[in-house]
C-alpha cells in the first residue's frame, strides 16, 4: 500500500496532467513536465498491467534510472501496484515494445472517506461517484476483494480513468489507515461558485475555503467556475457532503509540448465529435486513412463513441493533436473465469476448465496468493487458482482474451464461470463449452440480475439461451462444473 501523501489527480474529466505534458489544446490543464529539446520523447499515459520495470500500454519500460513522484512526492516503484494510473516520461525503441522511462507520475484521483454505497457497484467519495467494473483491481487490504469488502467511512484511495460525466472507473482501490492530521484531497472542475459564502461544488462535493490558509496560483487571484483545482481538507461533514479545505490550489498552467513526440493513451472517449475529432482521457486525438483499427478485422471508427475504452498511439501533430496511428477499442470484459489451471501456461495462453485464455501485452496481472513481483504468466504452474476478466476472443469463438488476470487462493469448490450461454438441455446448459450441472441448485438459488430469487423454472422458462449468465459450483471435469448457485448478470 502507498503511504498518504498529497494528492493531485491525474485524471480529472481526462488526463489533466497528459495534457499539459503534452500541450492538449482542448479540456482542462495543469502544469506537467517540461520536455523542451528532448529527442525521441515518448509518453504513455495508462494502468500498470505488470512490473519488471513497469508495463504500461504494452510496453515495457525500464526504470532503473527513472525518477519516481507519489501523489506529489518523490516515491519509488515499490509504492506502485497494478492498476495504478500513471504517467510515463521517457523514450521508446525502434519496436515499440520497450521503452525507457525517464520519470514516473502517480496521482491517485481521490482520498477520503466512504460516505455512500447506493448500489452494488458504486462508491461516493467525498462527493465523487467511483464505478466499480469487471476492471477494479482491489489491495490486499480489502476482503473480500470486492465491494463488499467495503464500508461506509472507510477511508480509501482510487485510482482510475474520468468518463464523460465526471464519474471516476476505478482501477485500483485502497484502503488507507490515516494519522491524525492527514488531509482528505480531491481535485475536479469548480462550478457553483458562491465568492460571498466562499464555497464551490466539485461535482457531489461542497468546498467550504473560508478558513483555507492558502489559496494559491489562481490568474488574478480568483477561483472562477471551470477552473481545475485541488482542493484538501481534514474535516469532512458527510451530512452536508462539505469538505472544509486548508488548502485550493489552481492547477491549470499549461507547458506546451513538441510535435512528432509519440504518445500512447488509454482511457475513455470523453468528448466526441466525429471519428477524426474526439478526446481520450481529455487528450485531443485525430484519425485518418492510415489509421488501424484493432481487433483488426473487427474493429472500425464506427465503434469509437463517447465513453468507450480505448488505447491509442501515434504522434503529435504542430497544434498538440495526437494523429492516432492505431486504435485499439477494448471491448467489455463480461466473461469472469475463477478456477484451477490445467495445464502449465504456453504460447501466451493458460487454460482453466477446458478453456484457452490469451493473455497479451495489455493483460493486467497481478498475484494476490504470495506476492512474487514481478509476476508473470511464467510463474502459473499447473494447479494454481486463478481469477480472469476479459472477452471472448475476437478471432478465436470459445476462446477468451483476458483483460486482468489475478493469481488467488481457492480450491475446485469455489469455481466461478461467466459468460454468454451457448445451448440448454433440460436443467443443464453450456457456457465456452463448458457443461453446467444445475440439478443439486437449490431453488432459492436461482436468480435474476437483482440476485433475487425465482426459482429453477422461472429461470430456465425465460430461457437463458443467449443470456450474460454466472455460475458458482465445483469443478467435477475439465470442461463440467457441478453448480450450486446460477443467476443471470447485467451485461
Amino acid at each position: 500500500m502507498k503511504p498518504h501523501t498529497s494528492l493531485q489527480i491525474v485524471s480529472v474529466i481526462g488526463a489533466a496532467v497528459l495534457v499539459a505534458a503534452c500541450g492538449g489544446t482542448s479540456g482542462p490543464t495543469v502544469a506537467g513536465i517540461d520536455r523542451t529539446g528532448s529527442p525521441s520523447a515518448a509518453f504513455a499515459y495508462g494502468s500498470i498491467s505488470g512490473f519488471g520495470s513497469i508495463i504500461v500500454n504494452g510496453v515495457r519500460y525500464d526504470t532503473s534510472t527513472a525518477t519516481f513522484t507519489i501523489d506529489d512526492s518523490p516515491g519509488t516503484e515499490a509504492e506502485l501496484e497494478v492498476g495504478d494510473v500513471v504517467l510515463i516520461e521517457g523514450t521508446l525503441a525502434a519496436s515499440r515494445t520497450t521503452g525507457t522511462a525517464a520519470s514516473v507520475t502517480f496521482n491517485d484521483n481521490v482520498e477520503g472517506p466512504i460516505s455512500a454505497k447506493p448500489d452494488a457497484s458504486t462508491l461516493i467519495v467525498l462527493g465523487q461517484t467511483v464505478r466499480i467494473t469487471a476492471d477494479t483491481s482491489f489491495d490486499d487490504s480489502i476482503v473480500p476483494a470486492s465491494i463488499d469488502g467495503l464500508a461506509v467511512t472507510d477511508v480509501v484511495e482510487v485510482s482510475g480513468f474520468v468518463n464523460s460525466d465526471g464519474d471516476i472507473l476505478a482501477t485500483r482501490i485502497e484502503l488507507k489507515n490515516l494519522l491524525p492530521g492527514d488531509e482528505f484531497e480531491v481535485t475536479g472542475i469548480v462550478e457553483g461558485h458562491l465568492s460571498g459564502a466562499m464555497t464551490f461544488m466539485i461535482n457531489g462535493l461542497v468546498v467550504d475555503y473560508s478558513t483555507a490558509g492558502s489559496i494559491r496560483n489562481f490568474p488574478g487571484g480568483d477561483i472562477d467556475d471551470g477552473d481545475l483545482v485541488e482542493a484538501k481538507g481534514i474535516d469532512f461533514e458527510i451530512a452536508s457532503n462539505t469538505l472544509t479545505a486548508t488548502e485550493v490550489e489552481f492547477k491549470g498552467a499549461q507547458i506546451a509540448g513538441n510535435a512528432d513526440d509519440h504518445v500512447e493513451i488509454e482511457g475513455l472517449i470523453t468528448r466526441f465529435n466525429d471519428a477524426t475529432d474526439f478526446d481520450v482521457s481529455g487528450y485531443p486525438v485525430t484519425t485518418n486513412n492510415q489509421t488501424v483499427f484493432e481487433p483488426i478485422g473487427i474493429a472500425s471508427a464506427n465503434d469509437l463513441a463517447l465513453n468507450v475504452k480505448v488505447e491509442v498511439e501515434g504522434d503529435l501533430n504542430s497544434a498538440g493533436v495526437l494523429v492516432a496511428d492505431k486504435v485499439d477499442i477494448r471491448r467489455d470484459s463480461v466473461v469472469e473465469i475463477e478456477g484451477l489451471v490445467d495445464s502449465p501456461p504456453s504460447a501466451g495462453t493458460v487454460t482453466v476448465l477446458g478453456i484457452t485464455i490469451h493473455v497479451d501485452s495489455l493483460t493486467r496481472i497481478e498475484d494476490k496468493r504470495d506476492d512474487v513481483e514481478p509476476f508473470g504468466l511464467g510463474n502459473i504452474v499447473a494447479g494454481d487458482f486463478i481469477a480472469v476478466r476479459g472477452s471472448e476472443a475476437p478471432n478465436a469463438p470459445g476462446e477468451v482474451l483476458a483483460a486482468r488476470l489475478e493469481r488467488e487462493v481457492g480450491m475446485t469448490d469455489d469455481t466461478i464461470l461467466q459468460g454468454i450461454v451457448e445451448t440448454v438441455a433440460g436443467t443443464s446448459m453450456t457456457i465456452l463449452g463448458v457443461t453446467i450441472d444445475t440439478d443439486n441448485v437449490l431453488d432459492m438459488d436461482f436468480r435474476d440480475e437483482t440476485d433475487a430469487s425465482i426459482g429453477s423454472v422461472a429461470f430456465f422458462a425465460r430461457p437463458p439461451d443467449g443470456e450474460l449468465v454466472k455460475v458458482q459450483g465445483t469443478e467435477v471435469a475439465d470442461t463440467a462444473i457441478d453448480a450450486d448457485e446460477v443467476e443471470y448478470e447485467t451485461p
